[in-house]
């Protein structure tokens, strides 16, 4: 195993990491196919949604504290229930939020030059990957920045929302819209917004890089988890205040037009600066959170060692901005929120069952907590669309395959 990287964090720096991850990553994307999934049934699906964030973010934090090296749940998984496990959390994390760094790169360049969507992604990527390799500390500061933005941004969007004209009910448009809307609906709608919830990986991948972790990582995951849950309601509100449950699900710009429909489009190009400014915090942070388990992984050769060498993690860095250039050029990345969502609800999943192991003396949660986090989490990643479970799943069943094989040759000595 290489040396241990230096502890730069504070409590507010991973806080601010964790926030661009989660708003960043949601609020423009996730509402509107959520609330076409549950309807009216959109705050509930919030809740429930919010319940698996809590429960997965109690499991991390236990667990962050008691092995603070990077790599999160890729460490834990295979501390306390094997390397197989730990390899496929590892491996879902890695190839789901690599395509999700694709996805925010795609979403930064469509607010900002439509026409220019690819290049302009790439060039992102690009940007990132290289203020990364300048320090963690840079990469904290530039997020604090897009944060507080971003946060202003939100609020004149909620405060247009909930002060400007309301939405009036059409019952042939709402009623009919979603009339039939059941529990398979708030369920396939709480997994898609969990993508928006799931930031706070961030902060436990981070963990070798923060200062008194056993202290910081809880609090730290706990502020942003808080800080995220009462954003999103106050936008969802909002929301569905102006453009009903069937205008929020049809809109391709949710957070855009519900200012227009509230009598404040003078502030559509704000809440275009303000989703690419987002998408690009959001952005920052995958890179930042996908690298470090590359590095935990290469560290253990369940990916090439190479990437380990040193005291920084600038080879993985690199690898991952290469991999999500690579996916740039080649995938349409359309259903990158479901695929993602399959991926990272797997990964916390074995979150959730690592802290099942864990004693009282080790800091262990109510056991309420792990064993209602992984239930949630297995319910919720079956009731993605179909796409969604078939692409993941075979995701999964590929780097399952690739860990035989590897396990295999190297007993061989090959």
């Amino acid at each position: 195993m290489g040396e241990g990287l230096a502890r730069r964090l504070g409590t507010s720096d991973a806080v601010a990491v964790g926030l661009s991850a989660m708003i960043g990553a949601g609020v423009f994307s996730a509402f509107a196919p959520a609330a076409s999934a549950a309807g009216p049934w959109l705050l509930a699906a919030l809740a429930l949604a919010a319940v698996v964030a809590y429960c997965n973010a109690t499991s991390s934090a236990r667990l962050a504290a008691l092995y603070p090296e990077s790599g999160g749940t890729y460490v834990y998984g295979r501390r306390r229930l094997g390397p197989l496990w730990g390899y496929l959390a590892g491996w879902g994390f890695t190839v789901g939020k690599t395509a999700s760094c694709a996805a925010m790169a795609l979403t930064f360049a469509a607010y900002v030059a439509p026409a220019l969507a690819r290049p302009l992604a790439i060039a992102a990527v690009v940007g990132v990957t290289v203020l990364n390799l300048y320090g963690v500390r840079r990469s904290a500061m530039a997020a604090r920045v897009m944060v507080a933005f971003v946060l202003a941004v939100l609020a004149a969007v909620v405060a247009a929302g909930l002060l400007g004209t309301p939405h009036t009910p059409s019952p042939i448009g709402d009623q009919q819209a979603f009339g039939g809307h059941d529990v398979w609906g708030v369920l396939q709608a709480a997994g898609l917004l969990f993508f928006a919830f799931a930031g706070y990986a961030r902060i436990a991948t981070l963990g070798e890089e923060v200062r008194d972790p056993s202290r910081t990582i809880p609090r730290a995951i706990g502020l942003a988890l808080g800080v995220t849950l009462v954003v999103y309601v106050l936008v969802a509100l909002a929301a569905l205040r102006t453009l009903g449950a069937a205008g929020l699900g049809a809109s391709e710009a949710p957070l855009a037009d519900v200012v227009g429909a509230s009598g404040a489009g003078r502030l559509r190009p704000v809440v275009g600066v303000g989703a690419a400014v987002a998408a690009l915090g959001a952005l920052l942070a995958l890179v930042l959170g996908v690298s470090r388990t590359v590095l935990a992984m290469a560290r253990n050769h369940d990916l090439p060692a190479v990437l380990a060498a040193g005291r920084t993690p600038r080879r993985a860095e690199v690898a991952v901005g290469v991999a999500v250039v690579i996916l740039l050029l080649a995938a349409d990345l359309r259903g990158a929120i479901g695929f993602s969502s399959f991926g990272v609800l797997g990964y916390y999943a074995v979150a959730n069952a690592s802290a099942l192991t864990l004693s009282r003396a080790e800091g262990a949660p109510p056991r309420v907590i792990p064993v209602l986090g992984l239930v949630l989490c297995l319910v919720l990643a079956a009731t993605l669309p179909l796409e969604s479970v078939v692409a993941g799943a075979a995701v999964f069943a590929v780097g399952a395959a690739v860990w035989v094989i590897r396990t295999r040759a190297w007993r061989r000595g090959v």
